[in-house]
Formats: structure tokens, C-alpha cells, sequence
């Protein structure tokens, strides 16, 4: 129904207490008309199948949106997600990582290994002393920056999310 009226069905969530939620995208965003226009022709849709709810809510996927198809990692590569892993892979089961590539069942990421967050620069000096740091007073200082690529097959994927960008 979601995709017979132009929209992308991304993902939807049912609790037990009846509310329903059905999170829709198309390429030039969603507006609030168009999960109206969603939410009438599922309400009307449920009612003819027998779909038992309380509250339907519909919307948009929102700035961190869900990853979950092959499609959506493509989509928006070159874009930074954060992804947790079913199983370690590299030591890890989670990063943050700039989709590099999408391949036949896997997605490689570009990993910043550097301390991203800057490190605080040397203590002051006491008061009186002539030694300066070298860095300035409390300033901080990024660290040299060094890339790794990480290849992981989409069925290793537990979740993943793009991080938004502000």
C-alpha cells in the first residue's frame, strides 16, 4: 500500500499497547500532508484485512535514519553511520564509520582511528615558572589523522543508523 502511493516503506513498530508506527521516506523528503495522506489510506486498509490497532502514527524516518537493505547503505554512501554488529568483527561490535562502498552483500566503512576528540595539551605550568607549554595554555590539539577500512557483510549487521549531520 506504502509503495503503490509513491513512498518508501523504511520500517515499522508495533508495541503492546497498541499503537502502531509506520515510518515512510521518499528521496525529496516527507511532508506532513504526505503522512496524512499515508495514514488514511492505511487506516482504511486495516480496517478491510482486520488489522487490529489502537493508534496509528505515521512519519518520517527522521535525521538519523535506519539502515536496513543493501539500497539504503547505497543510497547514502558517503555518509557517516553508527553500526552495531550481531558479531565481532576486527575486535569490534561497534563504530561509527563513513559508508566507503557498497558491494555484493557488504558495505566497507571508512573508520577515523584517530582521536577524534581532541586531547588536552601538556598541564600548565605553575605559576612563576618560565616554561610555557609548547601548545599554549589549555588549548586543544587534534591528533594526526589516520583512515582504516572495514568490510562487513549486511547479514553481520544488527542495526544501523546514519548519524545526522547539523
Amino acid at each position: 500500500t506504502v509503495g503503490g502511493l509513491g513512498y518508501e516503506l523504511v520500517d515499522f513498530d508495533r508495541n503492546a499497547r497498541g499503537l502502531l508506527r509506520v515510518f515512510i521516506d521518499r528521496p525529496d523528503g516527507i511532508s506532513v500532508e504526505d503522512c496524512a495522506a499515508v495514514s488514511n489510506q492505511l487506516s482504511r486498509v486495516f480496517a478491510v484485512e482486520a488489522v487490529e490497532f489502537e493508534r496509528l502514527e505515521v512519519s518520517s524516518p527522521g535525521l538519523d535514519r535506519p539502515l536496513k537493505q543493501m539500497a539504503d547503505f547505497q543510497r547514502f554512501m558517503g555518509r557517516a553511520a553508527k553500526v552495531k554488529l550481531n558479531t565481532m568483527i576486527d575486535s569490534r561490535k561497534r563504530f561509527e564509520g563513513v559508508i566507503e562502498s557498497v558491494g555484493t552483500g557488504v558495505i566497507a566503512f571508512r573508520l577515523d582511528e584517530s582521536a577524534d576528540k581532541a586531547a588536552l595539551s601538556p598541564p600548565i605550568s605553575p605559576k612563576g615558572s618560565s616554561k610555557a607549554p609548547a601548545t599554549g595554555k589549555g588549548k586543544r590539539v587534534a591528533e594526526p589523522v589516520s583512515a582504516k577500512l572495514i568490510t562487513v557483510p549486511i547479514e553481520k549487521i544488527d542495526r544501523a543508523r546514519l548519524i545526522p549531520e547539523i
